[in-house]
């Protein structure tokens, strides 16, 4: 639960009652994220399927125009030529067997993981550690890849993956608060813009249910998604 002088400060400045626009919304969070540091902002869309049918599965990987606004810190796992693509490409840690016994020993000093398909019989044995911190590589995210070299420039370049979690509701950053509205906006519409596309066949009814914005210290901004017409 947020508490604190920021949250309250800011929670007056939001109609509660309100769905607000894309860009007012964006403008609004930018002008009441008062924290001494830059703060994130979240979207959190609640989908009308049932994440537990196979069928009605929503996940998949963008990358966001203007980038998340954090450094990413790139693990791949790969061997040869592909190790050596990836090291070139600018990943941070490169590595094989020696890696993945780091990794199953605690090391955990990386925000994404890139492996290639001929790998995946030896990082599937991550699935318990990774897999918790939504860490595993997986094909539809495109972490799982013969090219690396692309997959650790799209990572660094503000790739990010999104999925339902068990209430089928979608948590992904769309950019800092000091991108200002209009840069959040273009990261924002590429999310909804995706994940609308990723619609599956068997989800009936009214596929957006809710969404919301809230930066870290702030209070949820409820968004018409009329746009998105899903």
């Amino acid at each position: 639960m947020k508490h604190g002088k920021h949250y309250v400060d800011a929670a007056k400045q939001v109609d509660s009652t309100k769905v607000y626009d894309v860009n007012e919304a964006l403008e609004l969070a930018c002008k009441i994220a008062s924290a001494k540091f830059d703060e994130t902002v979240e979207l959190h869309v609640r989908l009308g399927v049932d994440g537990r049918h196979a069928d009605q599965q929503v996940r998949g990987a963008v990358v966001l125009p203007n980038g998340t606004g954090k450094t990413v810190r790139v693990c791949a796992i790969a061997k040869g030529p592909a190790a050596s693509a990836a090291e070139a490409a600018g990943a941070d840690i490169v590595g094989d067997d020696e890696l993945i016994t780091r990794i199953a020993g605690g090391f955990m000093d990386f925000d994404v993981v890139v492996t290639t398909p001929d790998m995946m019989g030896k990082v599937g044995r991550l699935g318990k550690i990774l897999g918790p911190r939504g860490l595993m590589p997986n094909p539809k995210a495109g972490t799982v890849t013969p090219d690396l070299a692309k997959a650790v420039k799209e990572a660094k370049a503000g790739k990010i993956e999104y999925r339902l979690d068990k209430q089928n509701i979608i948590h992904v950053p769309v950019g800092k608060a000091s991108f200002g509205a209009e840069k959040l906006f273009t990261n924002l519409d590429t999310v909804m813009e995706a994940i609308a596309k990723a619609k599956p066949a068997a989800a009936k009814g009214t596929y957006f249910k809710s969404a919301t914005i809230a930066t870290t210290m702030g209070p949820g901004i409820r968004l018409n998604t009329l746009k998105y017409g899903v």
